[in-house]
């Protein structure tokens, strides 16, 4: 019977391990308001910061910065290169602009101010494929590394959690007998 108890708390215990990194979670971007600016240092870059960070599918970035001075524009891998702000994939000019990160790989942002991304002002953010988040974690590479495609993610967080729920009960019937 202590063998069964022991059983069922180690299940419950890595059950609710899995279901906290299937969280989706909000980013503020640069770790503090305001830091969508105009790098003072390449230590300052916020490459740097996303470097250091892991995101996942569902993870949203968070802006803030003044909309009177500014705007964030997500943009191509070739625009992010080459700082053209004339074809986003998507403008957002508002003091809290919100990006939901809905796929693995690199997602590119510029500044839409005149001569602002030439001076730094830019960032990518890689995101973990679905299945990395949970079999061989390993760390995203690096935004300034990242050249690869944009990879379709094999299984999504609602499928693992209803997944680890059966398993949750499974293992709890088991126990009981």
């Amino acid at each position: 019977m202590a063998a069964s108890r022991g059983l069922l708390s180690s299940s419950v215990l890595l059950v609710s391990v899995f279901l906290t990194l299937t969280e989706a979670r909000e980013h503020l971007v640069g770790g503090k308001a305001n830091a969508w600016k105009i790098p003072s240092s390449e230590s300052d870059s916020l490459n740097k910061w996303a470097g250091a960070s892991r995101f996942q599918i569902g993870d949203s970035l968070v802006w803030s910065f003044d909309p009177s001075k500014d705007s964030v524009l997500q943009v191509s891998k070739k625009d992010y290169e080459t700082c053209n702000t004339s074809s986003p994939i998507a403008a957002h000019k508002d003091d809290n602009t919100k990006v939901k990160l809905e796929r693995s790989g690199a997602y590119y942002f510029i500044s839409g101010a005149e001569g602002h991304c030439q001076k730094g002002q830019k960032l990518i953010v890689v995101v973990m494929s679905a299945r990395s988040q949970f079999i061989g974690v390993s760390p995203a590479p690096s935004p300034m590394e990242y050249d690869g495609p944009a990879v379709a993610p094999t299984s999504s967080g609602v499928c693992l959690k209803s997944g680890l729920v059966v398993m949750l009960g499974v293992l709890t019937a088991l126990a009981l007998f």
